[in-house]
């Protein structure tokens, strides 16, 4: 649930966001871990990341970006033949997706206990086996 709200006010309020968003899901009583989850996604809010929940989404937040981005360079624009070197070498290049903060992919690897390539493997393949509900499948 937390996955799929936490940008829910981005583009309507992003100078607002996260806090726009949590305000009204508290309003239709959505409960408060979920809503400490969407605050401590962005770290500008301060809000510490105290369960499993937080942390994760915390976690997945930029490498999403980060994957979906190299999705879209590749020809195919498909995230199926999108291997973990490939991925790795568009983590290093800063000039690749510059808006995405590999520290904070980082960051989060940390937060959850978990190498940091070990994380970016398990992010790729649970996104591949999702990819038609992304759109991520290619042409």
């Amino acid at each position: 649930m937390a996955g799929v709200l936490h940008d829910m006010d981005y583009e309507k309020h992003p100078e607002a966001h996260p806090y726009r968003g949590v305000e009204e899901l508290r309003r239709l009583g959505y409960p408060e871990e979920v809503l400490e989850a969407i605050l401590g996604h962005a770290s500008y809010t301060g809000t510490p990341r105290r369960t499993l929940m937080a942390k994760a989404l915390f976690a997945v937040d930029e490498l999403t970006g980060l994957i979906t981005a190299a999705v879209y360079v590749r020809p195919d624009r498909s995230i199926l033949g999108l291997e973990l070197p490939s991925l790795k070498k568009k983590f290093k290049d800063k000039a690749f997706a510059k808006g995405v903060n590999r520290e904070e992919i980082r960051l989060g690897a940390e937060e959850l206990g978990v190498p940091l390539e070990e994380h970016m493997a398990f992010v790729l393949e649970a996104m591949k086996r999702e990819a038609g509900l992304l759109g991520l499948e290619g042409a």
